[in-house]
Formats: structure tokens, C-alpha cells, sequence
């Protein structure tokens, strides 16, 4: 398979690669980006993967509670301009609120937002400002108590990173804390037993193919692995994290503290997965081919 600037540059931009050794790990895995970014943290060239993607969208997430339930709608534009228009900022506002109706995107798009279906009523507005918008994703999340929290916020309950937190117990203030937490931690799982099995596996494969380089016998490295397996969870299960308010203890434990146990949570981040397409790489492509 060609190896292309293009795919250099993504593959630096994710690990922080230098471009040669980052097209040397294209080349080796044929171009599989997942299977690049493994073999050049095997050969201790990367750090790990951010499994959330580049940002690259442009719009809102906004956030909404009420009573035992939260949600937390993307909307997306073409610009960071229209992100910042007072009447995208209403109609984004507005989808929130509705989407406390509903259970999932579609019943959201279908559904009734003055007189109008939601997707009906962006399509409108794209007409008015000239610009393509669509409502990408939704989450919802429900228990006793929900709090959300707004990253970076363009007007109020909205912003680059939406996050909402369940928990038992009544202590707010705290759960701000713990949502703030995760817009900056973004942990890939409430606790161990929520991990994909598969993630872990893999995990443990690369840290393995990690500890063999170094030369030591078998028995050696599984004790290695054990130790690096725990140092991994504490760093991707929000429960395990060091706690950013206070990092001497961790999340679950600051939960007792407060009087509360957090059952779940949910954070989007404008652009998540979405891929900007560069349309430009010539500066790449010389130094490629220098």
C-alpha cells in the first residue's frame, strides 16, 4: 500500500512521532494506522493512542438536565463562526431542551421543535446561513442526581466539551468537580469491570511486545506486566484516576469523602472521530521525497 503525506501526518499528529519513524511504521504495517501506532509505542516511539480522534469539526455540544436525567447533543457546522451566531446558539439550545424528550438521534431528529421536526428546522437554517450543520450525536444518562458541566462555553449549557455525571447522594458541588475531572482526564471507562475486554487485551499485548524489547526472561516480564496493567487502569477508569481537585487520592475515594457513589457518566467533545481534510501537503510531501 502507498504511503502518503497525508497519512504521515495524521499518524504524527495522534502520537508525536518524528515523520520518518512514523512513515517507517506505515510502511511495517502496511499502512493500518491502528497497527502504526502499536508498533511505534513497541518501539517506545509513541505514546498511547487517543482513542477519541482528532478534533476537527467545527459547533456546540450543549447540555440539559431534568430531574434524573441528563443529555448531551453535538451539533456540528463548517466554521467556528457560525459556532459563535447567536441563532445557531438558540436553535442548539433549543435541541437540548427537546432531546429530554427522547431516547436516541432519531427519535430526536423526528421530533417536535416548534411546529417543526428538529431536522427539518436545521435544514432551515442552513438555508439561512449558508453554511452545512447536522445534529451528530446524542447521549443520555440518567440516576439519582445528574450534573453537567460545560467546557470552554460560548453561551449557557454549551461549549466545546459537554460532560454529564449520575450519582447517588446529593452533593452538586462535588459533582461539578468530578465533571470537570472528565472534560479534563476524558477517561475511557467508569471502572475496570466497564473496559472493553478487547482494549484491555490489547493493552496487555502491546505492554508485553514493550517489555520483550528490553530482553528479559519470560517469568520477568509478567511481573513487569501485572504492575504496567494497574498503571494503566489508574490512568483510563475515571474511579482509579488521581483526582484533579485534590491529586492525593483518587476519584472513588473522593466520593466517599463527599457522601456519594458515581454510577455513570458521558462526555462529548465537538469533532470527536471527524477527520479534517488538509488541502495542502506540499510542505510534507518534499521533505518525504528531501
Amino acid at each position: 500500500m502507498a504511503i502518503t503525506a497525508a497519512m504521515v501526518k495524521e499518524l504524527r499528529d495522534s502520537t508525536g512521532a518524528g515523520m520518518m519513524d512514523a512513515k517507517k511504521a506505515l510502511t511495517e504495517s502496511n499502512g493500518d494506522m491502528e497497527a502504526a501506532v502499536d508498533w511505534l509505542r513497541t518501539k517506545g516511539l509513541a505514546k498511547a493512542a487517543k482513542k477519541s480522534g482528532r478534533t476537527a469539526a467545527e459547533g456546540l455540544v450543549a447540555v440539559a438536565v431534568s430531574g434524573g436525567k441528563g443529555v448531551a447533543v453535538e451539533v456540528n457546522s463548517e466554521t467556528d463562526f457560525v459556532a459563535k451566531n447567536a441563532d445557531f446558539q438558540k436553535m442548539v439550545a433549543g435541541i437540548a431542551d427537546v432531546a429530554l424528550g427522547t431516547s436516541n438521534i432519531d427519535e430526536l431528529k423526528a421530533a417536535d421543535m416548534g411546529g417543526k421536526s428538529v431536522e427539518q428546522t436545521v435544514t432551515d437554517a442552513v438555508a439561512v446561513i449558508g453554511e452545512n450543520m447536522s445534529v451528530r450525536r446524542m447521549a443520555t444518562l440518567e440516576g439519582d442526581t445528574v450534573v453537567n458541566y460545560v467546557h470552554n462555553a460560548a453561551a449557557p449549557g454549551m461549549g466545546n466539551i459537554g460532560v454529564l455525571v449520575a450519582m447517588t447522594g446529593d452533593n452538586e458541588a462535588f459533582g461539578r468537580q468530578v465533571a470537570m475531572h472528565i472534560a479534563a482526564a476524558n477517561p475511557a471507562s467508569l471502572s475496570e469491570a466497564d473496559l472493553d475486554p478487547a482494549v484491555v487485551e490489547k493493552e496487555k499485548q502491546v505492554q508485553m511486545d514493550i517489555a520483550r524489547e528490553s530482553g528479559k526472561p519470560e517469568a520477568v516480564i509478567e511481573k513487569m506486566i501485572v504492575g504496567r496493567m494497574k498503571k494503566y487502569m489508574a490512568e483510563v477508569t475515571l474511579l482509579n484516576q488521581q483526582f484533579v481537585v485534590n491529586p492525593d487520592v483518587t476519584v472513588a475515594q473522593a466520593a466517599e469523602e463527599a457522601g456519594v457513589t458515581i454510577t455513570g457518566y458521558t462526555r462529548l467533545a465537538v469533532g470527536e472521530g471527524i477527520e479534517k481534510v488538509e488541502e495542502d501537503f506540499a510542505a510534507e510531501v518534499a521533505k518525504l521525497n528531501g
